[in-house]
C-alpha cells in the first residue's frame, strides 16, 4: 500500500516540483496538490490521506491554524511541517498539536524522502537545526508543579503579565520560577527554554 501524500503549500513552483519528485517513488501516491487550507480541508474530508506535508507560512493562515481545524474536522492522519523556517514558540505549538515532524525546505531532496518514509513508519523528525544545541543538555532536577505550570504557559507564548495573572502569583513570583527553570535547564532565553523542552521532553503535561 503506497503512503497517500497531501500538500498544502501556497507556491505554486514548490508544489509542482515536490509533486514531481514524490511522484517518482514507488511507494508514495500523491491525493492532491493544494494551495489554500480551504482545498485542502475538502480533501481530507473525501479522501484517505496518511501524511499531511504542511507548510507554515500560508498566504492568508498559518500551518498551525490548519492543524487544529484538520483535526477538528476528523483527520487522524499524520503531518510533517515542511517549512522555510519556524520560530521556537510556533515550533512548540506544532509539537503540541501532535505534529509527526518539521522538515527544512533548504535541505535535499533525498533528506525529504527519508523523512516521510520515516514518519510513515511512526518516528518523528527533528530539526537539528531548530533545536540549540548548547542548550540540549538534561534538567539537572525534576520540575516542581509551578514550575510545569509556567513552562506550558511559556510554550502558549503568554508574557509573564499574562503568565502570573492566569494562575494567580505574582509577577515577581514567575519571575523566580523562570529563573529556576533557565537555571535547571541550563538556557538563558525563553526561546531556548522552549526549544529544550521540545528536544527533552520535560514535564510540560
Amino acid at each position: 500500500m503506497p503512503i497517500r501524500l497531501l500538500l498544502l503549500d501556497d507556491h505554486i513552483l514548490f508544489r509542482e516540483g515536490l509533486s514531481r519528485l514524490l511522484d517518482s517513488e514507488s511507494d508514495f501516491q500523491m491525493i492532491a496538490l493544494c494551495g489554500t487550507p480551504a482545498e485542502a480541508l475538502e480533501v481530507l474530508q473525501r479522501s484517505t490521506v496518511d501524511i499531511v506535508l504542511l507548510d507554515y507560512d500560508l498566504e492568508d493562515d498559518t500551518g498551525t491554524r490548519f492543524i487544529s481545524t484538520a483535526q477538528a474536522a476528523g483527520y487522524r492522519g499524520k503531518i510533517l511541517m515542511v517549512t522555510a523556517g519556524m520560530n521556537a514558540l510556533d515550533s512548540a505549538l506544532a509539537w503540541k498539536l501532535g505534529i509527526s515532524g518539521i522538515f527544512l525546505k533548504h535541505d535535499s531532496p533525498q533528506k525529504l524522502l527519508e523523512a516521510i518514509r520515516t514518519v510513515a513508519g511512526g518516528g518523528k523528525w527533528v530539526e537539528p537545526k531548530l533545536v540549540d544545541q548548547k542548550a540540549a543538555s538534561p534538567a539537572s532536577s525534576p520540575l516542581t508543579p509551578r514550575e510545569q505550570q509556567v513552562l506550558r504557559s511559556v510554550f502558549e507564548g503568554l508574557t509573564n503579565k499574562e503568565i502570573a495573572y492566569q494562575i494567580g502569583v505574582s509577577l515577581s513570583s514567575v519571575k523566580a520560577t523562570l529563573q529556576s527553570l533557565f537555571e535547571k535547564t541550563g538556557v538563558r532565553t525563553r526561546g531556548q527554554l522552549v526549544r529544550i523542552a521540545i528536544e527533552r521532553s520535560l514535564h510540560t503535561h
